[in-house]
């Protein structure tokens, strides 16, 4: 059997392994905001996100992405869509499509005639913006429901695309011998196959981007705290049954 390579093939083994198992849990703790997706409700999400990038912001494989998004259920789902249509997630000032979160809008908005901007609201289900947004910029609450639960890129990504600036699709997902030796360093020296992880850190920033790869390609969970209360994080851990922590 030939071993995965890319994002797609990776969720598409999880959805046949254990579909109904948690696969991201999202908790804030400055408005008590807990979200919880399985293996099958994230492939959902981002089919739908998916076909937004595809169809609405006409992305296609080998353009760019910069998800400009604090620690959120939403930047796993905007990374799994930006790789199963073989788009580069960046942190260029210059990508050719733009995912951001409020605190983006002032930065954003201004390219919106030239770059597509789609913006997260972050409030509570991924609802649209309770206020009109900018000229231009999509709201991604408004926007992302009209887009189907299934989706299949028309040109799919191998696993030599690029993932990141700097890594494959097959160095993030392919067999750990093939991974460079400091993309796990965050999250794979501690995390054991089907562990649950909990962390703090911004899975669409490349440091952070281990969180949740780790725990996807080796069938475990992301258990992710923004805002985090220090004060609230034992209590967290124990409640979600992590087996580590970064």
């Amino acid at each position: 059997m030939v071993p995965p390579a890319t994002f797609s093939e990776v969720l598409a083994a999880q959805l046949r392994r254990e579909p109904g198992r948690p696969l991201v849990t999202f908790y804030d703790h400055a408005s008590d905001e807990r979200v919880e997706l399985s293996v099958t409700t994230y492939a959902n999400w981002v089919a739908k996100a998916s076909g937004l990038l595809s169809d609405v912001a006409d992305l296609e494989r080998g353009m760019s992405l910069r998800i400009d998004l604090p620690p959120h259920w939403l930047s796993p789902v905007f990374l799994g869509a930006a790789w199963t249509l073989g788009l580069r997630v960046t942190t260029s000032d210059a990508p050719d499509a733009v995912v951001c979160g409020p605190d983006g809008l002032d930065r954003w908005a201004p390219r919106a005639a030239t770059v597509p901007v789609l913006a997260c609201s972050l409030r509570p289900l991924g609802v649209r913006f309770a206020e009109p947004l900018p000229a231009g910029v999509l709201d991604v609450g408004v926007e992302i429901w009209s887009q189907p639960d299934g989706f299949t890129a028309w040109d799919p990504p191998t696993g030599d695309d690029p993932a990141t600036d700097d890594l494959s699709q097959r160095e993030l997902f392919g067999p750990r011998a093939e991974r460079p030796d400091d993309l796990t360093a965050a999250a794979g020296s501690v995390l054991t196959d089907g562990g649950r992880l909990l962390s703090v850190a911004d899975p669409a920033s490349p440091p952070g981007m281990a969180t949740f790869t780790e725990p996807l390609a080796r069938g475990g969970s992301l258990v992710l705290v923004r805002n985090p209360d220090p004060a609230r994080l034992d209590g967290v851990y124990d409640a979600e049954r992590a087996t580590a922590r970064v």
